[in-house]
């Protein structure tokens, strides 16, 4: 087990409340999962029983995924409660007897506004990457979905970091929590090596190929608007580099597909806005790349969180202008943290011969053999270029 794993299911089990704060990569997913599973299956409760509220569809997927992975066969598969899914596939486990329920507070708060859900049976609520979720909006959603469930539960928060917001959330909603915390949550894990390089507007495309260039393994790179996101990854695919994009425009299949790909290790480079900086876990990411500086320091933390995760190793790359020169020392001194500083001269090696992404089909899910290029439902980067 982890830190965070070994700390939490005790507790868990004893039926406490948690709240638990560690540095993202952490395995703080399973911390609830194995104690929430063992715990349905002595109570055996009709219904909905436990609850786990998300920020991010990816998330919600995944969380979904690994409780799956988990459960014997006569256990029912969580029932999926997000946007951007066919919403009748979502009441149909709902309705067939799916004891757990992952939802992003939105899609959830819909729901409650129609009266397809029944919470009289919870026992167990989850509230994960709760700070994301209030960073998010979510809070309200928050509150109108936690007055409706019994008083009499568990209630366990798994946040990377713990504002204020969180405390006040955790004064109102949890009995005398047994509080978790370990190692610095607003700092990098000390695996990752963080650098700089101050580029010109002008030239930084070409540094980023660069970067890609001279690492083999899978790369993330952020880049904080959507218009951006797909110029950047339409440029890589035109210069040879199997690229996709996530961002809040995609729809929901372009997003999965995207992942699922990244995951699988039939694309090398995803590019993507914040939507991935949480609740996307993808093990051995290499090098992950801020393209554009965030826009607050914490987000610079769950960036960067996206590799060396469970105790790996990985690298950090933040591209900035000079007159971003302030603003990532401002990032620097609030995490109390230092990045090394380097130029476009010390970055070497000569561009792989990374497989391209071709024209891509609506209709079709990733295909990848020798003889075929990628394809990647509703996108076109590389054959159309030329139009674009």
């Amino acid at each position: 087990m982890t830190p965070v794993q070994a700390a939490a299911i005790p507790q868990a089990l004893d039926g406490k409340d948690v709240l638990a704060t560690a540095q993202t990569g952490t395995g703080k997913t399973l911390a609830f999962l194995i104690p929430m599973m063992e715990q349905l299956h002595k109570q055996k409760t009709p219904g909905i029983a436990a609850l786990i509220l998300v920020p991010t569809r990816e998330l919600a997927m995944q969380v979904a995924a690994q409780y799956d992975a988990l459960r014997g066969k006569g256990t029912r598969p969580a029932a999926l409660v997000v946007g951007g899914l066919p919403e009748r596939q979502q009441l149909q486990a709902i309705r067939s007897g799916a004891s757990v329920m992952v939802a992003t507070p939105g899609r959830l708060e819909d729901y409650l506004d129609r009266r397809l859900v029944d919470f009289r049976n919870i026992s167990m609520l989850v509230l994960d990457e709760a700070d994301r979720m209030l960073d998010m909006g979510f809070l309200p959603a928050i509150k109108r979905i936690v007055a409706v469930l019994p008083t009499k539960r568990q209630t366990m928060c798994f946040s990377a970091t713990l504002p204020e917001s969180i405390a006040q959330l955790v004064n109102k909603y949890m009995q005398t929590p047994v509080r978790i915390a370990l190692g610095s949550t607003l700092k990098p894990a000390e695996n990752v090596k963080m650098q700089a390089f101050e580029v010109a507007a002008d030239r930084k495309q070409d540094v980023l190929a660069s970067l890609l260039a001279a690492e083999t393994g899978r790369c993330l790179v952020f880049v904080r608007t959507k218009h951006n996101t797909e110029r950047i990854a339409k440029r890589l695919a035109r210069d040879g580099f199997a690229a996709a994009m996530i961002h809040g425009d995609r729809s929901q299949g372009q997003r999965t597909a995207a992942l699922n790909a990244f995951q699988q290790g039939r694309i090398r480079v995803l590019v993507a806005t914040d939507v991935a900086s949480r609740g996307i876990h993808v093990q051995d990411i290499a090098h992950v790349i801020n393209y554009d500086l965030p826009t607050v320091a914490e987000d610079f933390i769950h960036r960067v969180g996206r590799t060396a995760r469970a105790g790996g190793s990985g690298v950090a790359t933040t591209l900035y202008g000079r007159d971003q020169a302030r603003d990532l020392r401002q990032i620097e001194r609030a995490l109390n943290i230092r990045i090394e500083r380097k130029s476009e001269a010390e970055l070497s090696g000569r561009r792989s011969s990374a497989k391209p992404i071709r024209d891509l089909d609506d209709s079709r899910e990733y295909e990848a053999t020798q003889s075929k290029m990628v394809r990647l439902p509703g996108e076109s980067l590389q054959m159309h270029a030329s139009r674009m």
